[in-house]
C-alpha cells in the first residue's frame, strides 16, 4: 500500500550572512492514511521547517516529499492544511468570515462555503461566536476557529505546528481531547494528522507513532510506535504512559 505521505532523504540548508546553515539532514519516514503522527525534538532542531516543507510552503535543498506517490511541489490546501500555534486569524474578520475566507479562496460557491463553515463551527463548539472578532475571544476559542478553518477545506492531511503551546494547561488538555475526537470521527474526511510538539507527554497521549529528531542538523533518531490502548489517560503516573515517555525523553536527551 502506497503511504499517503513519504518523506525521502529531505535536507534543508539556509544561507545566513554568507554562511550555510544545515537544518535538516536526510529526513526519511512514511505516514499511512488514518495515522496520527507526532514529531518531537529539541527546540530549534528544524521541526517547523520540516512541516513547512511537507505543506509545500518551502522547498527542500535535497530529497523529496511525496503525496500518494507524487512529488509535492507547491501548496495545496485540499491536500494538506496547517494549523499554527499563533492562531493566524485575520483580526478585521469575524469568526465565520475567517472560516469562510479559506473556502472563498478555493472558488467555492457562497451557499456551499456557508454550509461547510456552519458544520465545522458547530463541530468545534463555536457556532455561538460566529459574529465575534478575534480580539473578543480567548486563546482557546481562537484556536478552535483555526481548527474549524483548516478542517472546513477538508484536506486529506491536517498539519499542526505546536497548536496548544500558547494555551493554558486546562484549555490545552480539553483541546487535545477534542482534536482526537475529530480524528476518530468517521464522518469527517480528514483522518491523517501530523503534529509537532515539544511536550513528550502530549505526543504519547495523542500519537500512533512518534518521530524523534536529533539536534540540528536534524536527523531521525527514533520512530516509536505508541502501543498504549485508546482512550488513553494523560497522566505520567500511569505505568505504561511513564515508561514510553521516559524512553522518548532519554532518546532526545542522548543527543
Amino acid at each position: 500500500m502506497v503511504p499517503i505521505l513519504s518523506i525521502h532523504n529531505v535536507s534543508k540548508t539556509f544561507s545566513q550572512n554568507g554562511n550555510k546553515i544545515k537544518v535538516l539532514n536526510n529526513i526519511t519516514f512514511d505516514v499511512q492514511e488514518h495515522e496520527f503522527i507526532c514529531i518531537v525534538g529539541q527546540s530549534g532542531c528544524g521541526k517547523s521547517t520540516l512541516l513547512r516543507i511537507i505543506a509545500g510552503l518551502e522547498k527542500p535543498t535535497s530529497g523529496e516529499v511525496l503525496f500518494k506517490g507524487k512529488p509535492i511541489e507547491e501548496p495545496d490546501p485540499r491536500r494538506a492544511t496547517m494549523i499554527f500555534q499563533t492562531f493566524a486569524l485575520f483580526p478585521w474578520l469575524n469568526v465565520r468570515e475567517n472560516v469562510e475566507l479559506a473556502l472563498e479562496a478555493l472558488g467555492m460557491p457562497k451557499i456551499k462555503r456557508h454550509a461547510l463553515a456552519s458544520h465545522y463551527l458547530h463541530l468545534n463548539d463555536i457556532e455561538k461566536f460566529e459574529r465575534s472578532y478575534p480580539s473578543e475571544l480567548s486563546g482557546g476559542m481562537k484556536q478552535r476557529v483555526g481548527i474549524a478553518r483548516a478542517l472546513a477545506v477538508e484536506p486529506e492531511i491536517l498539519l499542526m505546528d505546536e497548536p496548544f503551546s500558547a494555551l493554558d494547561a486546562l484549555t490545552a488538555q480539553t483541546l487535545r481531547q477534542d482534536v482526537l475526537d475529530i480524528w476518530r470521527d468517521t464522518r469527517i474526511p480528514t483522518n491523517t494528522f501530523l503534529m509537532i510538539t515539544h511536550l513528550i507527554t502530549e505526543a504519547v497521549f495523542m500519537a500512533d507513532r512518534v518521530i524523534i529528531l536529533s539536534k540540528r542538523p536534524a536527523k531521525v533518531i527514533g520512530d516509536i510506535p505508541i502501543d498504549i490502548p485508546r482512550p488513553r489517560t494523560e497522566h505520567e503516573r500511569d505505568p505504561a504512559f511513564y515508561e514510553i515517555s521516559d524512553r522518548l525523553k532519554k532518546l532526545i536527551m542522548s543527543e
